[in-house]
């Protein structure tokens, strides 16, 4: 397949060009996704009759692989998002049922657009994007990296911006685990509002039960795929409610070290703002509890947009720049973006927080790792016991794996 193929790109890449007929890269994919370096590739596309055709690309990568060829078969030009691709073919206006003249706009990954749709967009600012995982991402002047980030990638999610990355992969994925388990069988499951209630009456710290959110491996800052999940300190005394706030405060712990990890590849430039404000989007903000523990064990304040769909908003933010409604992304974000409220952590709890993550969940990862990578060997037991002949059902995490 790969010998034949003329052409290798992005399923948003090929679904633009059933739109215009055009094949053209999103400058922000190549940058964050695909190892190029977002400045250059912009700079300089690859339709030009100059001579460095690849310029951008890694090519020292696509030789170490035994993959020179692959720079042949990608999208021989790359736009940053909002950029104008083009208008609608005569089929593609017929299939949609819309004028001919309509723009396509280029895009990007959705968490990176919601990136625009929250507002970060300028150094120094952080958004954290949650879900079924968790994404946290800043704008940095420099691509700056270190241990325990990914990126910072030139040319995303902007043109003329860069940022570091990095991710949980089992957050909301993990807290409908936690309520699906203590819900039992049947289709009736406990309300998230029942829980979080529940929670709350319960102190910080869950009365001595910690827990590793690493359900599904660990992405950042310590990218291991072979990481488990896991409760330490469980007793007789402790209740469901305790297991429930345990996971909250998990998460909450594991973006803390996402943000000082992300801190510490920023701090290597004394121009780089510090990152103080978050500006969340997500499942999470759904959660009065969760959202001030997040506050509270961060010890960031969080900003709420009124809308806090942000890849939802960050689509129309650039459709707006494409159609010519607003003169830049800056613009548009000015103009569309409004603040609602602002999360500020307690000072009480969180010097509680402050303590029990660094003398539980920091020594608890490193502590466990060994015994992890031992469980990985033999997860699932005997497959000659008790299977009656049932195939596996195999469901790797590949968020865990994107290293």
């Amino acid at each position: 397949v790969y010998e034949n193929a003329e052409i290798i790109c992005e399923y948003q890449d090929y679904l633009n060009y059933r739109l215009t007929g055009k094949m053209v890269a999103s400058g922000c994919n190549v940058a964050a996704r695909w190892h190029h370096d977002g400045w250059d590739v912009l700079e300089k596309n690859h339709d030009s009759d100059d001579n460095d055709h690849n310029k951008g690309r890694p090519m020292k990568l696509y030789e170490a692989l035994g993959m020179k060829d692959l720079a042949a078969k990608l999208p021989k030009k790359t736009l940053a998002m909002g950029d104008v691709i083009g208008t609608l073919t005569e089929q593609a206006a017929i299939d949609l049922n819309l004028p001919k003249e309509t723009l396509v706009v280029q895009g990007g990954p959705d968490a990176f657009v919601g990136m625009i749709g929250l507002g970060t967009i300028r150094p120094g600012q952080l958004c954290l994007i949650t879900g079924s995982s968790h994404l946290h991402c800043l704008i940095t002047k420099q691509p700056t990296s270190a241990p325990g980030t990914w990126g910072a990638y030139r040319g995303a999610p902007l043109a003329d911006t860069c940022f570091a990355e990095g991710g949980q992969s089992s957050t909301g994925s993990l807290v409908r685990w936690v309520r699906d388990l203590v819900s039992g069988p049947g289709d009736e499951k406990i309300s998230y509002k029942v829980l979080d209630d529940e929670a709350a009456a319960i102190p910080p710290g869950s009365d001595g039960l910690v827990a590793l959110e690493t359900w599904q491996g660990s992405r950042t800052p310590h990218t291991d795929p072979l990481a488990r999940g896991s409760f330490a300190g469980l007793t007789l005394a402790h209740s469901r409610a305790h297991m429930f706030r345990s996971i909250l405060e998990a998460v909450c712990y594991g973006t803390r070290a996402c943000f000082d990890a992300l801190e510490t590849a920023a701090s290597q430039r004394s121009d780089m703002p510090n990152a103080d404000e978050v500006v969340i989007a997500g499942g999470a903000t759904r959660s009065p509890l969760w959202l001030q523990l997040h506050a509270d064990v961060t010890g960031r304040s969080f900003l709420i947009n009124e809308n806090t769909d942000g890849p939802l908003l960050g689509c129309a933010i650039l459709a707006s720049v494409g159609a010519g409604i607003h003169a830049s992304v800056d613009d548009a974000v000015e103009n569309m973006i409004r603040r609602e409220r602002k999360i500020e952590p307690r000072e009480d709890v969180r010097k509680v927080y402050d303590r029990l993550y660094k003398e539980l969940y920091l020594k608890l990862r490193p502590g466990v790792k060994e015994v992890f990578h031992a469980i990985s060997e033999v997860r699932g037991g005997d497959a000659s016991e008790g299977r009656d002949n049932q195939p596996y059902i195999i469901s790797p995490s590949l968020l865990a794996a994107d290293c």
